[in-house]
């Protein structure tokens, strides 16, 4: 999977507060209104707005209006740029992990008995 570094900055930057966390997670279990979702946070709802506009930005969430009540879904498509940033990380780490413990062994099998 492609992605652009501004597109992940944006996103890791939504994810290190703590309360945007806690929306997505919200999220994870289904569609909330807004008002449902800044019930747990002692914040003005103006505040609380911030951050899921933030969400919004990133592509993380979609609002809808319906009435006077705004919904608010997780996007889980835009996690795809984070997941495979992710992989790749493993995949590199993983490879010099195992170069690592290869090299070890061969350090550990030239050594003299004690």
């Amino acid at each position: 999977m492609a992605y652009r570094t501004e597109q992940l900055d944006e996103i890791f930057l939504a994810l290190a507060d703590p309360t945007r966390r806690a929306v997505l997670g919200r999220l994870g279990q289904g569609p909330a209104s807004i008002s449902d979702l800044a019930e747990p946070f002692d914040m003005a709802l103006p505040s609380f707005m911030k951050h899921i506009r933030m969400l919004e930005d990133t592509g993380l969430i979609s609002t809808r209006k319906q009435g006077r009540v705004r919904t608010c879904t997780i996007e889980k498509q835009a996690f795809a740029a984070v997941e495979g940033w992710l992989a790749a990380q493993h995949a590199v780490w993983e490879g010099r992990t195992d170069r690592l413990e290869r090299l070890v062994a061969t350090l550990l099998d030239k050594e003299p008995p004690t």
